[in-house]
């Protein structure tokens, strides 16, 4: 089980960790084309980044063929609810109500998004 410090993944791993949650297992070159649809960085930096994800038990690398294959460790739930909960202590001084009002004032939410959060809302209420 991933440690708390794992939970501390820097930003450019979260991108990686995204990619391995959303396309399951994957090479340093999968991941690479991916990101540099969006970003201008070096395969070789992605590399290095996934070597690092690794050393730090982020993410687990099958060296039984002459491409590596990486898989994310960390569950993307857990990662999520940790560095939600993190931000709402730490940016919201502990108000989940201001996230959410920052977050729906900041960018615009489609009728079913609005339709998901009020059936959730409607739920918690019960």
């Amino acid at each position: 089980m991933a440690t708390s410090i794992n939970l501390k993944p820097t930003e450019s791993e979260l991108e990686i960790l995204q990619i391995l949650w959303e396309k399951g297992n994957c090479t340093v070159r999968d991941v690479h084309e991916i990101l540099e649809k969006t970003k201008d960085s070096g395969y070789t930096t992605t590399l290095k980044l996934m070597q690092i994800m690794h050393e730090k038990g982020l993410v687990k690398r099958d060296t039984s063929s002459k491409t590596h294959i990486y898989t994310a460790i960390l569950n993307q739930q857990k990662t999520e609810q940790h560095l939600v909960n993190k931000m709402i202590d730490n940016v919201f001084n502990g108000s989940a109500a201001r996230l959410v009002m920052q977050a729906l004032g900041n960018h615009t939410a489609s009728k079913a998004e609005i339709d998901s959060i009020k059936k959730y809302l409607d739920e918690l209420s019960k």
